[in-house]
């Protein structure tokens, strides 16, 4: 049972988006990155509230991806991405990134905290930040 409402041209974009934004971290980067990316959607808190949308998601304006202003994004998905965008749409976390709403990648170590939020971890080159649940708890809801 999906997650969050996704059709075939939804499933696309994140599964662009993912690859844009963690290809180079390879299938585990870019589901933990994918992660994010639904809990956003999943979300209904902090700035999240009104994205109920892959497409608003990934467009969002202040506070999206940078990868959507690059060219690669817009490329075509590879079957690759796709599996792993559907696998997320259908509930799957990973770790970090399971109820997390933010990434980045500084230039030397994960800061502690991040915009207010918490450090959950990192994956390779990606920092990830989750909020505390009495600011969030939709975001830790089980489905």
């Amino acid at each position: 049972m999906a997650v969050i409402k996704a059709r075939d041209q939804d499933i696309a974009v994140l599964a662009r988006l993912m690859r844009a934004e963690a290809e180079g971290e390879g299938e585990a980067g870019m589901l933990s990155a994918g992660n994010v990316m639904v809990n956003r959607v999943r979300a209904r808190c902090l700035d999240f509230e009104d994205i109920n949308t892959i497409e608003r998601m990934a467009f969002q304006s202040p506070g999206g991806f940078e990868a959507v202003q690059k060219g690669y994004f817009y490329q075509s998905p590879r079957e690759r991405e796709i599996r792993l965008a559907r696998r997320l749409v259908q509930g799957e976390r990973f770790t970090p990134g399971e109820f997390d709403l933010w990434f980045f990648r500084p230039d030397g170590p994960c800061p502690e905290q991040w915009w207010g939020q918490w450090n959950s971890g990192r994956y390779k080159l990606h920092c990830f930040y989750r909020p505390i649940p009495s600011e969030c708890p939709s975001v830790y809801n089980t489905y």
